[in-house]
């Protein structure tokens, strides 16, 4: 009763199928997901990381008072790594074939994430925390919709959610400390 499966189409096929369009790049036929969706919806999250990156960068600078120096190494922290999460995201998009949109002109528009600068270093707590809660929606709506059409796109998102996650969390903890009326 052990009835062998077959892993891989063989072997003289997926040579042929590999140069048959070769331009593609990592773009086989295999590939099952809508690329330009897949596409427009990354350069929806580049949108995303680079205006967090910008607030981020803005709260780092703009952090005054008593408990400035620790937030401010925090938003320091995230702004950097959002712009690891860009430069993943813009990278993925170039072997899909696509182009990243880097245009100022419209960022804001494509972006999940509004730039909130906020008034106090409570407020600036706030927005960074309402964008990486936006950002954890998007991303898991993101990775949802991609399921197991594009595994090498679900794994970074997966990689940046649990990031986004780590973000939330510490923001919660930041502002639980400077507003303690915001516990739970």
């Amino acid at each position: 009763m052990s009835q062998e499966k077959t892993f891989l189409t063989d072997i003289k096929t997926l040579r042929e199928r590999a140069r048959k369009h070769v331009e593609q790049g990592a773009v086989t036929d295999g590939y099952q997901a809508d690329r330009e969706t897949v596409i427009k919806l990354l350069n929806e999250a580049l949108a995303t990381e680079i205006i967090c990156v910008l607030r981020y960068k803005r709260h780092f600078y703009m952090a005054q008072g008593i408990h400035a120096d620790p937030v401010a190494q925090e938003f320091l922290q995230h702004a950097n790594e959002e712009q690891v999460h860009a430069d993943e995201i813009a990278s993925r998009i170039t072997q899909l074939g696509g182009e990243p949109n880097f245009s100022p002109e419209g960022l804001t528009s494509r972006s999940h994430a509004e730039y909130v600068e906020g008034e106090s270093l409570v407020d600036m707590v706030k927005e960074d925390l309402i964008a990486e809660r936006i950002a954890i929606d998007s991303y898991s709506e993101m990775i949802r919709y991609i399921g197991d059409k594009d595994s090498t796109t679900r794994r970074m998102l997966e990689g940046i959610l649990a990031m986004e996650e780590e973000h939330a969390d510490d923001l919660a903890s930041i502002l639980s400390t400077l507003d303690p009326t915001k516990k739970g």
